[in-house]
């Protein structure tokens, strides 16, 4: 498509959008600021009962961000750097989470744990998300393995997806495309091209979906190389579940998921295929059952991972499952106490020069108490048991208490923590380096802060945090993993606002300070700023602009091996929205990177520039 024809269209949309109707001042508000939490304790609370300050990225703010992957959404949160979401869609992204490593966040999918064993970080791949199919996602920051185990040290995702309609059959079907340049060629070719289509409904007792999307990118290449030859990434994602209530108080929900992608990079060298391709399939099963002030969850998974790159070092291809089940009863005492009991077990396996493999089984503890004057309690534990290791306690303290005032109230909030991660696959087996007696990374984590909330219409917290990392994995001079007597020291602060000034209009902001001592602390600003306002002009359009700051970082010159500092830099992003047909037609207009700002984001990769997506999503 030519500059000019990609130029009309935007225009159209967007005029059409913004002049559509009369502004009306009684459009519904997007986001509320008493919004209920789960995950920092699997119970539906208010805010203001929550010691966390916990992030809900809502459907409303999913739908205002579409065409943009999950990492660009996650990516705009405090205390959250998600490296490589800048840039082609094909990249490797290494999600940093007050100043730790990607090993230190835990993914969870619809209430199971989601990483890919045979991998040499056993991290769950942000790639193979497709935003479409996407309801929620609460960010839990700081330590939270009494609850979730293994690798919830830095933050917990908690994605939850779609549910089914109430009607007999709902169908929604989205599509877009853009362009996918950086800011040097502002070619306006078509690079970018989503789909995805979904129906769902519920007849009787019996509930069902079905969705399937793809994403396809090029007009980038991965590395910044001389020739600059574009790498073309697409990925294909399918999901179908069914469910059956049998009752009002028991339901069983049945669920399958096959993701795909295919990533073209750049390699040393470069006649070489240089394409690696990444397949999961995953089915579960999730039970609720409620009596009395109790019920019972099951939530259980087998996942299978399959890895192929065909590269300068030839054909090599991974293979992993894993087994998870978390079985939890929650009981109410009074309108006071809130109580969970499980058990959690875990089973990694993956294909070396054989099969290998390690089981985990944690029984679990947690207690929230609910005062009527104002304090607030969270405490638990767990222990955790490892077929290779034996066991390991951890356990936590979360209290927090809230003034009421006569327009609001101020919450003060503190917790103590510890958490653990279990060295994974490759590290006690894997053909390098491989060490069977190590022993869990162990951190500790302090965090105190305050909330202050004035008429539901501002929002304003502060939040300071301290963790010390020991036992942590790495190398000795022969390259066998062992468990490092060095320690990591991170602290910062995260301070986050909403304002909600009228109806149609609010702003949201947030920034973080993190400094990691101990190591290098690559790809971690020490610096960094959000700020999005959104405006309803009608009941049928609204807008939205965010700014995004990102501090100097240090990433590392592996041709050198030595550390680079990165220069900051600042994207502004527009989105248009406007419903041609109520509750049925949308389309969307987005600008990304508006000022075409030239910057590096990792050492050696591409960033994109100005770029337009337009699309168009329909209800049925």
């Amino acid at each position: 498509m030519k500059k000019n024809h990609l130029w009309l269209i935007t225009a159209l949309l967007a005029g059409q959008g913004i002049f559509a109707q009369q502004i009306q001042q009684d459009s519904l508000k997007v986001q509320q600021l008493d919004e209920v939490v789960v995950s920092d304790s699997k119970f539906e609370l208010k805010r203001e009962n929550s010691g966390k300050t916990v992030i809900k990225i809502t459907a409303e703010e999913m739908q205002r961000n579409q065409g943009r992957t999950v990492a660009e959404i996650i990516n705009t949160k405090s205390g959250i750097e998600i490296a490589g979401s800048r840039g082609r869609d094909g990249d490797v992204l290494g999600v940093y989470a007050r100043g730790g490593r990607g090993r230190q966040v835990l993914i969870i999918i619809d209430g199971v744990r989601v990483a890919d064993p045979s991998t040499f970080s056993a991290e769950y791949d942000l790639r193979l998300l497709s935003p479409s199919t996407i309801q929620s996602i609460e960010i839990i920051k700081g330590a939270a393995s009494t609850l979730y185990g293994t690798n919830a040290v830095t933050a917990v995702i908690n994605i939850t997806t779609k549910k089914s309609s109430k009607k007999k059959m709902a169908g929604n079907f989205e599509t877009s495309v853009g362009t996918n340049q950086t800011a040097e060629d502002q070619n306006y070719n078509i690079g970018s091209i989503q789909n995805s289509a979904n129906v769902n409904g519920t007849l009787g007792k019996f509930n069902y979906g079905v969705d399937f999307s793809n994403r396809y990118k090029s007009g980038l290449s991965a590395a910044v190389t001389p020739e600059n030859e574009e790498d073309v990434f697409s990925n294909y994602s399918t999901n179908v579940r069914f469910g059956h209530q049998f009752t009002e108080r028991f339901g069983v929900q049945l669920y399958g998921n096959q993701t795909k992608f295919r990533n073209e990079y750049d390699a040393s060298l470069a006649e070489a295929p240089n394409v690696g391709e990444n397949e999961q399939q995953r089915v579960g099963v999730s039970s609720e059952f409620e009596y009395g002030k109790g019920s019972v969850h099951l939530n259980a998974a087998y996942t299978d991972y399959e890895s192929m790159a065909n590269d300068t070092f030839g054909e090599s291809t991974t293979e992993g499952n894993n087994w998870v089940l978390d079985v939890y009863h929650k009981y109410v005492f009074g309108e006071q106490f809130h109580t969970i009991l499980g058990v959690n077990y875990i089973k990694d396996e993956a294909i070396f020069a054989e099969e290998v493999d390690f089981t985990i089984v944690d029984p679990y503890v947690n207690v929230v108490y609910v005062s009527d004057f104002g304090l607030n309690l969270n405490a638990g534990a767990r222990l955790n048991n490892h077929s290779e290791y034996g066991n390991h306690f951890v356990y936590n303290l979360n209290p927090s208490y809230v003034f009421d005032t006569n327009k609001g109230y101020i919450k003060l909030m503190g917790s103590y923590a510890t958490s653990y991660i279990t060295p994974n696959l490759t590290q006690l087996f894997g053909a390098f380096g491989g060490n069977p007696d190590l022993e869990p990374e162990e951190n500790t984590t302090i965090e105190a802060g305050v909330e202050f909330k004035l008429n539901n219409t501002l929002r304003i917290s502060t939040v300071y945090f301290d963790r010390n990392e020991t036992n942590a994995i790495g190398y000795d001079a022969n390259f066998t993993t062992i468990n490092v007597a060095d320690e990591i020291d991170a602290n910062g602060v995260e301070v986050e606002a909403t304002w909600l000034p009228l109806s149609n209009f609010s702003v949201n902001a947030n920034y973080t300070f993190t400094e990691r001592k101990g190591d290098n602390a690559i790809r971690i600003p020490k610096h960094k700023a959000n700020v999005s306002v959104w405006y309803q002009f009608c009941e049928s359009t609204n807008a939205s602009l965010s700014y995004a700051y990102t501090g100097e970082r240090f990433d590392t010159d592996f041709s050198t091996f030595t550390d680079v500092a990165l220069d900051p830099f600042s994207i502004l992003n527009l989105s248009v929205q406007h419903e041609l047909i109520k509750n049925k037609l949308n389309v969307f207009v987005n600008a990304d990177n508006l000022l075409n700002e030239d910057y590096r984001e990792l050492l050696g990769f591409t960033t994109r520039g100005r770029n337009f997506r337009v699309g168009l999503s329909l209800n049925l």
